[in-house]
């Protein structure tokens, strides 16, 4: 392993490392020790425990009481206004999507193993649905959650469900991670999810995931069941899934700046 360099290239390599080890500690489910840290990251021993130090000075890191190692509260701050600005800047393609389809569209992220839903554009009819930006819901009860989780290693799904429990919203909520897992596969294999009035009564929802975006997220549209037929979805599923690529290819394109 080689030396650590020191100064302006030093302190960008060590900047580089330190949000590695936060991301690595995200991927492990968000606790850590210095051992698992350092085979993770191939790093040594000794620059390890001086990062995560730092880390732990300025919040962003925890140290538990059996010494392991977990995301700080410092970075809820942070991932709550990230994922509110992401919900501004999609804002445009959300709207091109309603005046296309007609029905209110919907941006959500998953956070802490819930949804969050972080922008929205209503549609223009007297009866539509609404959800307040900003709501949390559990992911196996919403068409986001589930175009989320279909797109997520199964073992991280059953963890996640295994948190969280599978409470039902209404009588068509998934409630079994058995049932649940035959349809994520399904949903994979189609390229988008639909809620079947799972999360309220007489509201059908088509979902797509977002491809490539550095957080699970997905859009939707919604509506009144007795509009969203089946014809309808037919229609309305290939534009959900234009706008999430059209998101998934604007993420990837981030310019650099020096």
């Amino acid at each position: 392993m080689p030396a650590e360099k020191n100064g302006r290239d030093g302190g960008v390599q060590s900047l580089q490392r330190a949000f590695e080890l936060l991301e690595h500690l995200a991927d492990t489910g968000g606790e850590a020790s210095l051992s698992e840290l350092a085979t993770l990251s191939g790093l040594p021993m000794p620059t390890i425990h001086r990062l995560i130090r730092t880390l732990v000075d300025l919040g962003y890191v925890r140290q538990n009481t059996n010494r392991r190692y977990a995301l700080g509260a410092r970075l809820i701050r942070l991932g709550e206004n990230a994922s509110m600005q992401f919900g501004a800047w999609a804002r445009p393609l959300l709207a091109e999507l309603v005046e296309e389809v007609g029905e209110t569209a919907n941006l959500a992220v998953l956070e802490r193993d819930e949804v969050v839903y972080v922008a929205q554009v209503p549609s223009k009819h007297s009866m539509r649905m609404f959800t307040e930006v900003g709501r949390r819901l559990l992911p196996h009860g919403t068409g986001v959650g589930k175009a989320m989780l279909a797109h997520l290693p199964a073992s991280e799904v059953r963890s996640l469900l295994e948190r969280t429990g599978m409470p039902a919203y209404t009588e068509h909520t998934f409630t079994d991670p058995d049932a649940l897992a035959v349809e994520l596969s399904r949903i994979a294999s189609q390229g988008y999810a639909l809620d079947e009035a799972e999360q309220e009564l007489g509201v059908r929802c088509v979902a797509v995931a977002v491809p490539g975006a550095p957080v699970p997220a997905a859009v939707s549209v919604s509506g009144p069941s007795g509009r969203l037929t089946a014809e309808a979805v037919a229609h309305i599923a290939p534009a959900v899934q234009r706008v999430a690529d059209a998101l998934g290819a604007s993420l990837s394109r981030t310019p650099l700046s020096v």
